[in-house]
């Protein structure tokens, strides 16, 4: 988990998940800003309720069998005790791979339910007073509470409905805006499995 010191930085895209038009939005950003074979790494923990997001939208991912790597999920999550042996693992067996990180974040009140995509790394633990290695070409982070002095309280004080809707969106996001890029080989009929992604769209 991070704390959103991005939000003013118009390079950003920023959308609330809640409005379709920022699926789109999003998606768009996404597409035309990933330019080699991609890898998703989510970064977080399902011991903390605040901090689950990225390892739903992971596991969301891993179960349509999407045609790209997939680090982080609810089985296999990726946190503070072994993100460095995840990244050597990725190096060793991506080392062209764009890596597109997905985190929670902590912001101010009315940046709760934000979905940010920003090119550059992310800086994972930062919300929560850890100091981890900085990971990934981009960044999408979703915001998922105010940041307050009690931390401990705060991310173990949000809903798992509210973060599993974020998740969803997210994993829709990243499907769409992969399937828009056309250097990117996206397969939604994988044979290992029958059911097919599905797309949020835009009415």
């Amino acid at each position: 988990m991070e704390i959103n010191e991005y939000a003013g930085n118009i390079s950003n895209c920023i959308g609330h998940f809640q409005n379709p038009s920022s699926i789109k939005k999003l998606s768009k950003y996404l597409s035309i800003n990933v330019m080699e074979e991609p890898l998703i790494l989510c970064v977080g923990t399902d011991r903390c309720i605040g901090d689950v997001l990225a390892p739903l939208t992971g596991t969301i991912l891993q179960k349509l069998n999407v045609n790209f790597p997939v680090y982080g999920t609810l089985e296999n999550p990726v946190h503070a005790l072994n993100i460095s042996n995840n990244l050597k693992k990725i190096k060793s067996e991506h080392p062209q791979a764009y890596i597109i990180a997905v985190d929670a974040s902590l912001g101010c009140k009315n940046e709760v339910g934000n979905i940010i995509i920003r090119k550059g790394p992310l800086h994972p633990g930062k919300g929560v007073g850890k100091r981890l290695p900085a990971v990934g070409d981009l960044t999408v982070v979703g915001i998922v509470e105010t940041f307050k002095s009690d931390i401990s309280l705060v991310i173990h004080n949000i809903r798992l409905h509210f973060v599993m809707s974020m998740a969803e969106i997210i994993a829709s996001i990243i499907i769409r805006g992969l399937y828009q890029n056309k250097s990117v080989k996206y397969n939604p009929h994988n044979t290992k499995s029958k059911q097919k992604p599905h797309i949020h769209t835009c009415n």
